[in-house]
Protein backbone atom coordinates (compact mmCIF):
# COMPACT_ATOMS: atom_id res chain seq x y z
CA UNK A 1 0.00 0.00 0.00
CA UNK A 2 1.34 3.44 -0.95
CA UNK A 3 0.82 5.25 2.34
CA UNK A 4 2.32 8.43 0.91
CA UNK A 5 -0.59 8.91 -1.48
CA UNK A 6 -3.11 8.14 1.27
CA UNK A 7 -1.69 10.55 3.84
CA UNK A 8 -0.58 13.44 1.61
CA UNK A 9 -3.99 15.19 1.70
CA UNK A 10 -4.10 14.94 5.50
CA UNK A 11 -0.58 16.42 5.74
CA UNK A 12 -1.45 19.28 3.43
CA UNK A 13 -4.54 20.09 5.48
CA UNK A 14 -2.73 19.76 8.82
CA UNK A 15 -4.90 16.82 9.87
CA UNK A 16 -2.28 14.11 10.47
CA UNK A 17 -2.43 14.41 14.24
CA UNK A 18 -6.23 14.15 14.08
CA UNK A 19 -5.90 11.02 11.92
CA UNK A 20 -3.44 9.57 14.41
CA UNK A 21 -5.86 10.17 17.29
CA UNK A 22 -8.47 8.26 15.31
CA UNK A 23 -6.04 5.38 14.88
CA UNK A 24 -5.39 5.46 18.63
CA UNK A 25 -9.12 5.14 19.29
CA UNK A 26 -9.35 2.13 17.00
CA UNK A 27 -6.42 0.41 18.75
CA UNK A 28 -7.90 1.20 22.15
CA UNK A 29 -11.11 -0.60 21.17
CA UNK A 30 -9.20 -3.45 19.55
CA UNK A 31 -6.79 -4.17 22.40
CA UNK A 32 -8.65 -2.93 25.47
CA UNK A 33 -10.08 -6.24 26.70
CA UNK A 34 -6.99 -8.21 25.77
CA UNK A 35 -4.69 -5.72 27.49
CA UNK A 36 -6.79 -5.77 30.67
CA UNK A 37 -6.61 -9.55 30.75
CA UNK A 38 -2.85 -9.53 30.10
CA UNK A 39 -2.27 -7.00 32.88
CA UNK A 40 -4.22 -9.21 35.32
CA UNK A 41 -1.95 -12.12 34.38
CA UNK A 42 1.16 -9.97 35.11
CA UNK A 43 0.26 -8.13 38.33
CA UNK A 44 3.84 -7.07 39.11
CA UNK A 45 4.45 -5.37 35.76
CA UNK A 46 3.93 -1.65 35.18
CA UNK A 47 2.37 -0.85 31.81
CA UNK A 48 2.48 2.69 30.40
CA UNK A 49 -0.64 4.83 29.96
CA UNK A 50 -2.43 3.92 26.75
CA UNK A 51 -1.54 6.92 24.58
CA UNK A 52 2.06 6.93 25.79
CA UNK A 53 2.41 3.33 24.67
CA UNK A 54 0.59 3.93 21.38
CA UNK A 55 2.67 6.99 20.50
CA UNK A 56 5.93 5.13 21.08
CA UNK A 57 5.00 1.73 19.69
CA UNK A 58 1.64 -0.03 19.56
CA UNK A 59 -1.17 -0.35 22.09
CA UNK A 60 -0.52 -4.02 22.79
CA UNK A 61 0.70 -4.99 26.28
CA UNK A 62 1.95 -8.40 25.21
CA UNK A 63 4.05 -6.97 22.38
CA UNK A 64 5.28 -4.24 24.72
CA UNK A 65 6.51 -6.72 27.33
CA UNK A 66 7.42 -9.88 25.43
CA UNK A 67 8.37 -8.18 22.18
CA UNK A 68 10.43 -5.66 24.12
CA UNK A 69 12.35 -8.49 25.76
CA UNK A 70 13.02 -10.15 22.40
CA UNK A 71 14.23 -6.84 20.96
CA UNK A 72 16.58 -6.32 23.91
CA UNK A 73 18.01 -9.81 23.44
CA UNK A 74 18.41 -9.18 19.70
CA UNK A 75 20.25 -5.90 20.34
CA UNK A 76 22.52 -7.58 22.90
CA UNK A 77 23.37 -10.39 20.48
CA UNK A 78 24.23 -7.93 17.70
CA UNK A 79 26.29 -5.59 19.87
CA UNK A 80 28.22 -8.37 21.58
CA UNK A 81 29.62 -9.49 18.23
CA UNK A 82 31.94 -6.51 18.74
CA UNK A 83 32.75 -6.73 22.44
CA UNK A 84 31.41 -7.87 25.79
CA UNK A 85 28.76 -5.63 27.39
CA UNK A 86 29.56 -6.88 30.89
CA UNK A 87 30.26 -3.98 33.22
CA UNK A 88 29.89 -1.45 30.39
CA UNK A 89 27.83 1.72 29.97
CA UNK A 90 24.79 1.50 27.67
CA UNK A 91 22.40 4.18 26.39
CA UNK A 92 18.95 3.71 24.87
CA UNK A 93 18.62 6.91 22.81
CA UNK A 94 14.90 7.68 22.44
CA UNK A 95 13.84 5.07 24.97
CA UNK A 96 10.13 5.95 25.04
CA UNK A 97 8.26 4.13 27.84
CA UNK A 98 11.17 1.68 28.31
CA UNK A 99 9.81 -1.09 26.09
CA UNK A 100 13.36 -2.31 25.41
CA UNK A 101 15.65 -0.79 28.02
CA UNK A 102 13.64 -2.12 31.00
CA UNK A 103 15.02 -5.60 30.17
CA UNK A 104 18.71 -4.72 30.13
CA UNK A 105 19.29 -4.73 33.91
CA UNK A 106 18.30 -8.40 33.89
CA UNK A 107 20.25 -9.16 30.71
CA UNK A 108 23.48 -7.38 31.68
CA UNK A 109 23.56 -7.69 35.47
CA UNK A 110 24.38 -5.25 38.25
CA UNK A 111 27.81 -4.17 37.00
CA UNK A 112 26.49 -2.56 33.82
CA UNK A 113 25.41 1.08 33.86
CA UNK A 114 22.20 1.42 31.88
CA UNK A 115 20.73 4.74 30.75
CA UNK A 116 17.67 5.82 28.80
CA UNK A 117 16.86 9.24 27.38
CA UNK A 118 13.78 10.67 25.70
CA UNK A 119 12.47 14.09 24.72
CA UNK A 120 8.97 13.55 26.15
CA UNK A 121 8.91 14.75 29.80
CA UNK A 122 5.81 12.69 30.69
CA UNK A 123 7.45 9.55 29.36
CA UNK A 124 10.66 10.19 31.31
CA UNK A 125 8.67 10.85 34.49
CA UNK A 126 6.75 7.59 34.05
CA UNK A 127 9.97 5.63 33.46
CA UNK A 128 11.64 7.10 36.53
CA UNK A 129 8.67 6.11 38.69
CA UNK A 130 8.12 2.60 37.35
CA UNK A 131 11.37 1.19 35.90
CA UNK A 132 14.24 0.18 38.18
CA UNK A 133 17.87 -0.40 37.29
CA UNK A 134 17.94 2.27 34.58
CA UNK A 135 18.92 5.93 34.95
CA UNK A 136 16.58 8.09 32.87
CA UNK A 137 17.22 11.59 31.55
CA UNK A 138 15.23 14.03 29.46
CA UNK A 139 16.76 15.43 26.32
CA UNK A 140 15.33 18.03 23.97
CA UNK A 141 14.24 17.62 20.37
CA UNK A 142 17.54 19.17 19.35
CA UNK A 143 20.93 18.28 20.88
CA UNK A 144 22.98 18.55 22.98
CA UNK A 145 22.23 16.18 25.80
CA UNK A 146 23.64 16.64 29.29
CA UNK A 147 25.87 13.58 29.01
CA UNK A 148 29.64 13.94 29.26
CA UNK A 149 31.99 13.45 26.32
CA UNK A 150 32.89 9.81 25.73
CA UNK A 151 30.50 8.49 28.38
CA UNK A 152 29.07 5.41 26.64
CA UNK A 153 30.51 2.10 25.46
CA UNK A 154 27.32 1.16 23.58
CA UNK A 155 24.40 3.18 22.23
CA UNK A 156 21.31 2.04 20.39
CA UNK A 157 18.43 3.99 18.86
CA UNK A 158 15.43 2.06 17.53
CA UNK A 159 13.43 4.01 14.93
CA UNK A 160 14.58 7.46 16.10
CA UNK A 161 16.11 8.87 12.93
CA UNK A 162 12.86 7.80 11.25
CA UNK A 163 11.11 10.74 12.97
CA UNK A 164 13.71 13.49 12.58
CA UNK A 165 14.31 16.31 10.10
CA UNK A 166 17.43 16.47 7.95
CA UNK A 167 19.18 19.07 10.16
CA UNK A 168 18.59 16.80 13.16
CA UNK A 169 20.07 13.80 11.36
CA UNK A 170 23.42 15.58 11.25
CA UNK A 171 23.08 17.26 14.65
CA UNK A 172 22.06 14.08 16.48
CA UNK A 173 24.67 11.88 14.85
CA UNK A 174 27.31 14.39 15.88
CA UNK A 175 25.91 14.28 19.41
CA UNK A 176 25.92 10.48 19.55
CA UNK A 177 29.54 10.52 18.47
CA UNK A 178 30.35 13.11 21.14
CA UNK A 179 28.88 11.10 24.01
CA UNK A 180 30.35 7.72 23.08
CA UNK A 181 33.99 6.88 23.60
CA UNK A 182 36.36 6.15 20.68
CA UNK A 183 35.81 2.53 19.71
CA UNK A 184 32.25 2.47 21.08
CA UNK A 185 29.61 0.55 19.13
CA UNK A 186 26.35 2.17 18.03
CA UNK A 187 23.24 0.44 16.61
CA UNK A 188 20.61 2.44 14.71
CA UNK A 189 17.54 1.47 12.68
CA UNK A 190 16.17 3.38 9.69
CA UNK A 191 13.61 3.26 6.86
CA UNK A 192 15.60 1.68 4.03
CA UNK A 193 15.01 0.33 0.53
CA UNK A 194 12.20 -2.00 1.63
CA UNK A 195 10.00 1.06 2.32
CA UNK A 196 10.44 2.52 -1.18
CA UNK A 197 7.05 1.29 -2.42
CA UNK A 198 5.34 3.28 0.34
CA UNK A 199 6.68 6.52 -1.15
CA UNK A 200 4.98 8.71 -3.72
CA UNK A 201 6.54 8.96 -7.20
CA UNK A 202 8.27 12.24 -6.37
CA UNK A 203 9.50 10.83 -3.06
CA UNK A 204 10.85 7.74 -4.84
CA UNK A 205 12.77 9.93 -7.27
CA UNK A 206 14.28 11.82 -4.34
CA UNK A 207 15.11 8.55 -2.55
CA UNK A 208 16.70 7.14 -5.74
CA UNK A 209 18.99 10.19 -5.90
CA UNK A 210 20.29 9.28 -2.44
CA UNK A 211 18.48 12.13 -0.74
CA UNK A 212 16.65 11.96 2.58
CA UNK A 213 12.85 11.93 2.21
CA UNK A 214 10.96 13.72 4.98
CA UNK A 215 7.20 13.83 5.50
CA UNK A 216 6.56 16.78 7.75
CA UNK A 217 3.84 19.38 8.31
CA UNK A 218 3.45 17.78 11.75
CA UNK A 219 5.33 17.96 15.06
CA UNK A 220 8.89 16.70 14.59
CA UNK A 221 9.70 13.68 16.72
CA UNK A 222 6.08 12.51 16.81
CA UNK A 223 5.19 9.15 15.29
CA UNK A 224 3.51 10.78 12.26
CA UNK A 225 6.67 12.72 11.33
CA UNK A 226 8.41 10.29 8.97
CA UNK A 227 11.85 10.18 7.39
CA UNK A 228 13.15 7.62 4.87
CA UNK A 229 16.91 7.10 4.58
CA UNK A 230 18.62 5.86 1.40
CA UNK A 231 21.70 3.82 2.32
CA UNK A 232 23.91 6.17 0.29
CA UNK A 233 22.73 9.12 2.38
CA UNK A 234 23.58 7.33 5.62
CA UNK A 235 26.97 6.12 4.43
CA UNK A 236 27.89 9.72 3.75
CA UNK A 237 26.48 10.85 7.10
CA UNK A 238 28.37 8.20 9.06
CA UNK A 239 31.67 7.93 7.20
CA UNK A 240 33.67 10.80 8.70
CA UNK A 241 33.21 9.74 12.31
CA UNK A 242 32.40 6.04 12.32
CA UNK A 243 33.30 2.75 10.69
CA UNK A 244 30.29 0.84 9.35
CA UNK A 245 30.56 -2.64 10.84
CA UNK A 246 27.28 -3.97 9.45
CA UNK A 247 24.42 -2.78 7.31
CA UNK A 248 21.52 -5.24 7.48
CA UNK A 249 18.81 -4.32 4.95
CA UNK A 250 15.26 -4.77 6.18
CA UNK A 251 13.10 -7.58 4.82
CA UNK A 252 9.34 -8.10 4.47
CA UNK A 253 8.00 -10.08 7.41
CA UNK A 254 4.59 -11.53 8.24
CA UNK A 255 4.00 -8.66 10.67
CA UNK A 256 5.22 -5.90 8.32
CA UNK A 257 8.47 -4.38 7.03
CA UNK A 258 11.76 -4.53 8.90
CA UNK A 259 13.82 -1.41 9.28
CA UNK A 260 17.45 -1.40 8.14
CA UNK A 261 20.00 -1.97 10.89
CA UNK A 262 23.29 -0.06 10.98
CA UNK A 263 26.04 -1.08 13.39
CA UNK A 264 28.85 1.44 13.68
CA UNK A 265 32.10 1.84 15.58
CA UNK A 266 33.28 5.31 16.47
CA UNK A 267 36.66 5.87 14.88
CA UNK A 268 39.44 5.72 17.42
CA UNK A 269 41.04 8.89 16.11
CA UNK A 270 37.85 10.91 16.40
CA UNK A 271 37.41 12.69 19.72
CA UNK A 272 34.66 15.23 18.89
Amino acid sequence: MNTGKLTTPFRRLGLMHWLDKLKFGVQKLRFGTRNARYAQMHPGIAFPPDYMLFEAFQLDYQKYLEGGRRTAEWIKDLLEQYGSMEGKTLLDWGCGPARVVRHFPDLLGDRAQIHGTDYNPSTVAWCREHISGVKFAQNRLHPPTDYADGMFDFIYGISIFTHLSEPNHKAWFDELMRICRPGAVVLLTTHGEIFRHKLTESEQEQFNRGQLVVRGNVVEGHRVFAAFQPPAYLRELFSAQAEILQHIPGLPKQWGLEQDVWILRKKSGFTG
